[in-house]
């Protein structure tokens, strides 16, 4: 039996925990087991840099914490090594961050996650990462909304060019008489 004092630095590191992930918008659970050093301290880099949160944690604790703040069903994504990626503030940028590690690091396995409070699998965090960026969807809407403009002012301009063409010809049929 644990002491009172281990027990609770343990509650404490759970509570945490659950604190750093209640608001997360998506949590991205995955394999790193074969990483080497050199590969874990590019890619905690690489996380760090984009403002994602990356963490490797005892399967215990983060299954203690996220029963905390009500997640459910993830004790078949805690088998193994685990390392956990998650945002508070973009639901994209953890999954695209992992799905490019996957791809540049064998070892680097998505197992699943957590997105809104629901429990989703590796499929569904590799088709949030393959969804464009906030920034290239605002650019196409705002293209979107461009396209109809851009049309009316070549129309416009089109009816201005022919009535100089109508003009010019009269000018050059007068001048010739």
């Amino acid at each position: 039996m644990p002491s009172a004092k281990i027990l609770a630095k343990k509650q404490d590191e759970v509570k945490k925990m659950a604190d750093m992930y209640k608001d997360a918008k998506t949590i991205v659970i995955a394999d790193y087991l074969g990483l080497t050093v050199a590969q874990d301290t590019q890619l905690r880099a690489g996380f760090r840099a984009s403002d994602v949160e990356y963490k490797v944690q005892k399967n215990r604790i983060l299954l203690l914490a996220l029963k905390e703040i009500g997640i459910d069903n993830v004790n078949d994504l805690l088998q193994g090594p685990s390392a956990i990626a998650s945002s508070k503030e973009d639901y994209v940028l953890p999954a695209k961050m992992c799905a490019e590690a996957e791809k540049k690091y064998k070892a680097f396995d998505i197992k699943g996650g957590i997105m809104d409070g629901k429990v989703v699998t590796a499929d569904d965090i590799k088709a949030l990462a393959n969804l464009p960026s906030k920034e290239e969807l605002v650019g196409k809407v705002l293209s979107g909304l461009n396209a109809p403009i851009y049309s009316f002012v070549n129309v416009l301009a089109a009816n201005l060019r022919g009535f100089a063409r109508v003009i010019g010809a009269i000018a050059e049929k007068k001048g010739s008489e």
